[in-house]
């Protein structure tokens, strides 16, 4: 029952109309931040707010590099043994988007000038951020302003602009200042003001935090013709970093040039007389590169040779370039809905920020919010591994193979986090850049073990999707094994009339519900871990001996810890619950009295900000699916009753408070029946960010959300299952669509599948033929297109808002579940029914 649920399209579509390949902005809008985010400009190593090029008015700036961050110490109030001890923020790099222009000495700024035409836009197939504007200015010239704004994803560490400049009425003195800023230190003392990103409202948990020292100290800031170089070192964590820029002018008339630099501001400058009906045009190429460890001068050199490259081949190349590789990724991953052009650009929208934020990461983490915000500090979390490497294998494996090998890089970490946990094998942090734990708030932090569980499943799923069984076998296997040897450890047995196996003290993924015992998700997930590296490494020792006996020696592995992993597998405690007829989240939470969600104030959400923890953590209240989530990923585990009985159970308990639970229950609620659910959470999930209904998305895209949209629209719709590399359909097709259609690609093999109300059909696009079901029919693809009658499109359950009907019913100890909202500002109530009998 999510508070943010949406029916229909919530957008403005005045502001920002319908188009299905285009994110486009008809009049310059208000809502700076969240515009700011939404035609961000990213490819996985390097992100570009969407600011204008005048560089004001803004809400926040920010240009950021994949992992470039700084680091500072996390005072706790109170401090214990493990706690996390260093804070990493990601660092706002130097900002080049800046080119300003002036007329007649009168600046052009979006929100005050006297604009006659203005449109700004973005084209998913071309991946450009342009706009343009006609401006009317005092003196009564019309000035027609065209700008382009591109970051590479066929050369990373590259990003490309445009300014062109037409007096389309009059002539007049121009002057345009190429920029490149250090935002993060040029005025410390706006590190309080809310202009600042993170300042305002730091109480949040989901927004990033202010420094009050240098952070880029710099090091040698120089120019040369008309090429600006800058370089810096953070100030703690050490990394390096060099920014360059190159600029070339066409035009006909004649101008002067001068170049000015100090440590935080590089300028170019051009002035001249423009008369009626000629142009000016500024192109301008940028290079950033940063490492740990490598001098800064070097970083330099870097930048230098990619420039050198661009001056070779020219700005068209590169936009040629971009345009080919989206070809390709639009070929591997889109999905065409038929008869919805809004969820179709929505859709497409969100697709396209998984190529922003995860195409060019290239061994890097996929932060939660790309590339787009510094939301979340630029932290990596569990979003990655359950929300983008599916779509990622699916689409584009290689891609997949780099956000796994960045885990691989976090092994040695996790050991050393484990042991500092007391506990064998490897936990990986919970949020981090570096590989160390950046979770302050333990309990909804570090305890969420079920992390080490994510990895392990999205390690499988890529092998058993993709074929690629070398990437397993040499990297994956360790990763599988060290994280089962954490859950042997981590769990004990307990015999009761039959031996099973417990893990206590672990928070799911429901961060309402903290620090419990036998958590459902964290039990099933865990269960298969274990299942899953005892699998591979004795498939590993048959099949590789050699390689098998070197990950022996490595890790120091004794075989009967093998065993020991099948074991724990095969006792894994998965409680039930006769009395409701669902699966308990953990040992207590059916003990727990429900809180009254449709009761509370809308002002009261997200509860995590207006509630303290204890007063949450007292109720059965889900900030996200949990339950529901564990009955998708591992939906063989479960009957096709309990599925519908804990998604009814749970739907009504679940705020929504996080951007990860709408589309999940969009999943589960198409599985099990509820198409109308289905659908309105698929609507909520798909507008997170575009509709800005969680209010904030001014702190940069929700990634894992955009990853949801997919899997909603596969998933939920499409009905595609995979257990062990078998895949397999069951379409769940809206009434409203009349068809959905998208690409797979399965061990180098892409087929393109389509839904109707009353057929699935696949053709073979490339690669070999193979097999795959339709609702247990075996199903052959070939390049000739195979067809499949459907009857219906699943069950059709009555719909409308779930309620929490057990409210009033009896648990199994006799006692009855109540429901309340607490409040110490409601009227008092003698409690008739408590103190009945009581003779006091």
């Amino acid at each position: 029952m999510s508070i943010h649920k949406v029916s229909a399209d919530p957008m403005d579509r005045v502001h920002l109309p319908v188009n299905e390949w285009q994110l486009v902005e008809a009049r310059p809008g208000a809502d700076l931040g969240f515009l700011e985010t939404i035609f961000a400009t990213a490819n996985g190593y390097l992100g570009m707010r969407g600011t204008p090029e005048e560089g004001r008015d803004v809400a926040s700036h920010g240009t950021f590099l994949n992992g470039f961050h700084e680091t500072w110490p996390i005072k706790h109030a109170e401090n214990a043994f493990g706690f996390a001890k260093t804070g990493q923020t990601i660092v706002n790099a130097p900002d080049s988007t800046v080119i300003k222009l002036y007329v007649d000495d009168e600046p052009l700024n979006v929100s005050t000038s006297d604009l006659l035409e203005y449109k700004r836009w973005i084209d998913f197939r071309e991946g450009v951020l342009r706009r343009d504007l006609l401006w009317r200015t005092p003196s009564g010239a019309h000035v027609r302003v065209r700008s382009s704004r591109m970051v590479s994803f066929t050369d990373r560490h590259l990003a490309l602009m445009s300014l062109e400049v037409e007096m389309v009425k009059g002539s007049a003195p121009i002057a345009i200042s190429s920029q490149i800023i250090n935002r993060q230190d040029l005025d410390l003392d706006a590190a309080t003001t809310p202009e600042r990103p993170g300042a305002e409202n730091k109480h949040d948990p989901r927004q990033t935090t202010s420094f009050d020292t240098r952070v880029l100290v710099p090091e040698d800031n120089h120019a040369s013709g008309d090429r600006v170089l800058m370089g810096y070192r953070t100030a703690h964590s050490g990394i390096g970093i060099g920014v360059a820029a190159d600029h070339d002018v066409e035009t006909e008339i004649d101008f002067q040039s001068l170049v000015k630099i100090d440590d935080d501001m590089g300028r170019f400058i051009m002035r001249g007389e423009l008369p009626e009906g000629e142009k000016f045009l500024v192109k301008k190429a940028v290079a950033y590169h940063y490492a740990a460890g490598v001098p800064v001068r070097e970083l330099q050199d870097r930048c230098r040779r990619t420039l050198d490259r661009v001056h070779k081949h020219k700005l068209e190349h590169y936009h040629d370039a971009q345009r080919e590789f989206l070809a390709r990724f639009w070929e591997r991953s889109d999905v065409r809905i038929e008869g919805q052009p809004a969820v179709q650009q929505a859709s497409r929208w969100c697709i396209y920020q998984l190529a922003q934020a995860a195409a060019r990461a290239d061994q890097a983490g996929v932060p939660a919010k790309g590339m787009t915000g510094s939301g979340y500090e630029g932290h990596y979390f569990w979003d990655t591994d359950i929300y983008v490497v599916p779509f990622l294998t699916f689409t584009s494996p290689e891609w997949a193979r780099n956000a796994l090998r960045f885990r691989v890089n976090l092994l040695d970490a996790a050991r050393e986090r484990a042991r500092e946990l007391n506990q064998r094998g490897a936990l990986f942090p919970w949020r981090t850049i570096n590989g160390d734990e950046a979770s302050a708030y333990y309990a909804a932090g570090t305890a969420q073990y079920h992390i080490d569980a994510d990895i392990a499943w999205a390690f499988s799923t890529y092998n058993d999707i993709t074929g690629d069984t070398s990437f397993l076998d040499l990297q994956g296997a360790e990763v599988l094994a060290e994280t089962a040897r954490m859950w042997a450890d981590l769990g004990f047995w307990r015999t009761n009339g039959d031996r099973t196996f417990h893990i206590h003290g672990v928070t799911g993924p429901d961060e309402y519900t903290t620090v419990v015992n036998n958590n459902l998700f964290t039990n099933i997930m865990a269960k298969y871990n274990l299942e899953r590296a005892a699998r591979t490494l004795i498939d590993l020792r048959e099949r590789l001996p050699e390689t098998y006996d070197a990950l022996v020696q490595k890790i120091s592995l004794d075989e009967r810890e093998i065993d020991e992993w099948q074991a724990c597998a095969e006792g894994m405690y998965i409680e039930f619950d006769d009395t409701m007829g669902i699966h308990p989240q953990d040992d207590r939470f059916l003990d727990r009295e429900v809180w009254d969600i449709k009761a509370t104030p809308p002002e009261k959400f997200p509860l995590l900000l207006n509630y303290h923890p204890l007063v949450i953590y007292r109720f059965q209240v889900i900030k996200q699916a949990d339950v529901v989530l564990a009955t998708y990923l591992r939906s063989a585990e479960f009957t096709t009753e309990h599925k519908k009985a804990n998604f009814e159970y749970y739907d009504p308990i679940t705020t929504g408070d996080s951007t990860l639970s709408a589309v999940v229950q969009s999943i589960m609620a198409a599985e099990v029946g509820h198409q109308d659910l289905a659908l309105d959470y698929f609507l909520t999930g798909l507008y997170v960010d575009l509709a800005d209904l969680h209010k904030n998305t001014k702190d940069g895209v929700h990634i894992a959300s955009a990853g949801g949209v997919w899997n909603g629209l596969v998933a939920g719709f499409g009905g595609m299952r995979f257990t062990d590399g078998d895949v397999s359909f069951d379409p769940r097709l809206p009434d409203e669509w009349p068809a959905l259609e998208f690409p797979l690609t399965v061990r180098e093999s892409r087929f393109t599948v389509r839904i109707t109300k009353g057929e699935i059909s696949f053709v073979l696009e490339e690669g070999n033929e193979l097999d795959v079901s339709v609702r247990g029919e075996t199903v052959r693809i070939t390049s000739e297109g195979v067809s499949v009658p459907l009857r219906g499109q699943g069950p059709l359950l009555e719909d409308g808002h779930l309620e929490a009907h057990y409210v009033g019913d009896t648990r199994a100890d006799g006692s009855v579940i109540t429901s309340t909202v607490p409040d110490p500002n409601a009227p008092w109530e003698y409690p008739e029914a408590a103190i009945e009998g009581h003779e006091g």
